[in-house]
């Protein structure tokens, strides 16, 4: 029982997440995020080369 309402709690966050990451200002929020974390790696792509 506790593992279905855990799978029901986390679908209904990832759907609310979802949902918030579509509207045009959280996807600006976003793209700034993601160049900033890159751009602290190095500004490097993020793949590895072997």
């Amino acid at each position: 029982m506790a593992g279905m309402l855990r799978k029901l709690l986390a679908s209904g966050v990832a759907a609310k997440v979802i949902q918030e990451a579509r509207k045009p200002q959280n996807q600006a929020k976003i793209k700034k995020a993601i160049a900033d974390f890159q751009a602290k790696r190095g500004g490097g792509t993020g793949k590895r080369t072997y």
